[in-house]
C-alpha cells in the first residue's frame, strides 16, 4: 500500500506534563497538542514578538473538540484531518485569508484535495504537519524480519512485550490493515468482525495501551517494550538519546499515515494579525528543520522539506 492510500487522522504528544495552559503573549491563544508549544517551530513568530503564544494543549481530537464547542476560547486550534468536518459543521471556525500566507503556495496541493478543506467560501484549513502510524522497535533485541509483517503484534515470542495506542483511530487502523483492509471508509460488518477478531488475538501479548508518545518512549527505553504500533514522535524522543530503534515504515500490510494543521477560530479573543503571524510562522521554511528534529514529524511545505533534506 502505498503512503497516500491511507489517510487515518491522529496527532501525538511529546511530554508527559499537565494539559495546561502555558501563559504567554496573551494576544494570541493557540489550542495545540501537548509538546508543541516550543518556540524552535515559529521562531519569526518569536523573533517579532519576543514570546510564543499562550498555550492550552489537549491530549486528543474529540477532547478538543469538545472544549471548544462547550465554550472554550482560542484563536487557533490544531485538528487532524478527519475533524475539520466537525468544526466546520458547529459553526466554530471561518476562512483563513491565503493572501496573507506568503507560504500557503508551497502547501502540497495533495493536503487540501477536498471540500472540506478549500471551497468557494474559502481554505478553512491550513495543512501543516504530517507523519506515520508504524512499528516501532528495538532494533538491538527484535530482528528486522520479524517487523516484516503486521503479524509481529500476534507473535507469542512479544507476549507482554507490545504496545498499543489508547485510541480508536490508531488501533483500528492497525487491525483493519492487518487484516487487508486499505479504506476504512467502505469496512463491511464481516471486516469488521475480523479486525475485531485480530485485536482480540492480539490483546493478551499488550502490556501498555499507551496515551502519549513520551510514555511510549520511556517504557521502550527501559526496554519493558519491544515493539510498538507508534507515531513517529516517539522514535525522535528515543533517537535523541541514541536508544537503539527502528521505525518499520514499510510491513508487507502497509501502515497509516496522516496529517494534522490548523483552523481560523471564530471569535478568538486575541489579535487576528497574530493569528496570521503564527500560521505564517509555523510554515515558515526556516521551520521545517524544527519539526522534523523536535517531533518527528515532515511539513507540508514542499519548498520547505526540500530546503530541510538539502541542509541535513
Amino acid at each position: 500500500m502505498t503512503r497516500s492510500a491511507l489517510l487515518f487522522a491522529t496527532a501525538a504528544t511529546l511530554v508527559l506534563a499537565p494539559l495546561t495552559a502555558r501563559a504567554a503573549d496573551a494576544e494570541l491563544t493557540v489550542f495545540d497538542w501537548a509538546g508543541f508549544g516550543l518556540q524552535e517551530l515559529i521562531q519569526p513568530y518569536f523573533a517579532k514578538y519576543g514570546d510564543i503564544p499562550t498555550y492550552s494543549f489537549f491530549a486528543d481530537d474529540d477532547e478538543a473538540f469538545q472544549k471548544v464547542s462547550t465554550g472554550f476560547k482560542t484563536d487557533v486550534t490544531h485538528p487532524c484531518s478527519q475533524m475539520v468536518s466537525k468544526y466546520r459543521e458547529a459553526g466554530l471556525i471561518e476562512p483563513w485569508d491565503t493572501s496573507k500566507i506568503p507560504e500557503f503556495a508551497n502547501i502540497n496541493p495533495r493536503f487540501l484535495n477536498s471540500s472540506i478543506f478549500k471551497d468557494d467560501g474559502g481554505v478553512w484549513y491550513i495543512p501543516t504537519d504530517y507523519a506515520y502510524t508504524a512499528i516501532a522497535y528495538n532494533t538491538k533485541d527484535v530482528p528486522a524480519e520479524d517487523v516484516a509483517s503486521l503479524d509481529v503484534f500476534k507473535n507469542p515470542k512479544y507476549s507482554q512485550r507490545i504496545a498499543l495506542p489508547d485510541n480508536t483511530d490508531d488501533v483500528w487502523s492497525l487491525a483493519l490493515l492487518a487484516t487487508g483492509v486499505t479504506d476504512w471508509t467502505k469496512v463491511t460488518d464481516e471486516q469488521f468482525a475480523a479486525a475485531a477478531a485480530w485485536l482480540r488475538e492480539v490483546h493478551p501479548n499488550v502490556r501498555l495501551y499507551w496515551t502519549d508518545p513520551a510514555e511510549l518512549a520511556a517504557v521502550m527505553a527501559t526496554g519493558e517494550v519491544q515493539v510498538a504500533w507508534s507515531w513517529n514522535d516517539a522514535v525522535a524522543l528515543l533517537k535523541a538519546e541514541d536508544f537503539p530503534v527502528g521505525f518499520q515504515r514499510s510491513p508487507k500490510e502497509g501502515v497509516a499515515t496522516w496529517f494534522c494543521g490548523y483552523v481560523n477560530m471564530k471569535d478568538g479573543p486575541g489579535k487576528e494579525e497574530k493569528a496570521y503571524d503564527f500560521i505564517n510562522a509555523f510554515i515558515d521554511q526556516s521551520s521545517a528543520p524544527q519539526l522534523l528534529a523536535n517531533i518527528g514529524y515532515a511539513s507540508t511545505n514542499d519548498a520547505a522539506m526540500a530546503r530541510s533534506r538539502w541542509k541535513t
